[in-house]
């Protein structure tokens, strides 16, 4: 893994080393912490970070859910977050803003340990490799069906729930396949380990629905969008398992894989990447890094020169450790 020279930790920027938690921090233990996973990349106007305020106020909403409040703003963490990557002297990046419940009284109630919030960022290639984007992947549908909305809040982006992901992703690898395809407790397709699913057939897209016990992924939304100015018809509905191996195509959309198509699954060949495919994929790219004007607006630009650290977002009277 990629290092770089500074992390955001409760209002205070320190040392990627020197950023540690106490053992017995509840989220370590309980998995009581929601994040996010973001990226800002290189554009003719300099680093961008896309979609920020989406993701943002997508982590302050999988907080409430879980009855964790906030110490800070959007503004607050969009701020901070400008100001990470520019002391880190990154001009394109992964970023994992986390919020998690801390070092307190030990047991399932939480609500007397502090909720702390920090925001990494690092330099991270894409999530499956180059190549999965460029050529596709294998993937099969796993054995263990995603979280159901009965249990647990499939809405919230929650560090314990990924448990389901993580089991889902051992088996696929372990099967020698690129990634998982989990199915929602009905039966139906829902999403990948970390993507959401997109299945085109005689020129239709269609995509799981929110009530697929999907995570509500804000890439997903920007695919929904581009196929839509693209001229394609979009459709949210349930997919049957089936409908994968019938597909024309399949690709798999998510912020750490970024557009990836899928060649194969359970070893019943798809078919290379379709015209539909990468038609989306060089659209989205374009998006990505600012060549697209259409999309502009979900960019946040990084300015050059470093913000006053005095003026950073701390609630407490904590100086800066830059």
């Amino acid at each position: 893994m990629n290092t770089a020279d500074f992390i955001w930790h409760n209002g205070e920027f320190v040392a990627w080393e020197d950023a540690k938690v106490h053992v017995l921090t509840h989220g370590l233990h309980y998995g009581t912490s929601v994040f996010e996973g973001e990226r800002a990349y290189e554009t003719d106007r300099g680093p961008a970070i896309f979609r920020h305020q989406d993701h943002l106020k997508r982590l302050e909403a999988s907080a409430k859910l879980y009855y964790m409040d906030l110490a800070y703003s959007q503004e607050q963490l969009g701020e901070a977050t400008r100001e990470l990557i520019t002391r880190n002297g990154l001009r394109s990046c992964y970023i994992r803003p986390l919020v998690y419940r801390g070092h307190g009284p030990m047991g399932l109630d939480p609500e007397d340990n502090p909720v702390e919030v920090m925001i990494a960022v690092w330099e991270w290639g894409a999530y499956l490799g180059d190549a999965a984007k460029k050529d596709g992947i294998r993937a099969k549908v796993s054995s263990w069906r995603r979280i159901s909305p009965q249990s647990l809040i499939p809405h919230s982006k929650a560090g314990g729930q990924y448990l389901n992901s993580v089991l889902a992703k051992i088996e696929s690898k372990r099967g020698g396949y690129d990634e998982g395809i989990l199915l929602d407790e009905r039966g139906n397709v829902c999403e990948g380990t970390a993507e959401n699913v997109f299945v085109v057939r005689e020129g239709v897209i269609s995509t799981p629905p929110q009530t697929a016990s999907i995570l509500d992924g804000i890439s997903r939304k920007s695919l929904i969008k581009i196929a839509g100015d693209e001229g394609y018809t979009v459709v949210e509905r349930d997919v049957a398992r089936a409908e994968l191996v019938l597909a024309d195509e399949i690709f798999l959309v998510g912020t750490g894989a970024e557009l990836v198509p899928v060649r194969e699954i359970d070893d019943i060949e798809v078919g290379p990447p379709g015209e539909v495919t990468r038609q989306l994929q060089q659209v989205y790219e374009d998006a990505l890094h600012g060549r697209d004007e259409r999309y502009t607006k979900w960019l946040d630009y990084i300015g050059t020169g470093a913000t006053d650290s005095a003026s950073m977002p701390n609630p407490s009277p904590v100086a800066s450790k830059a």
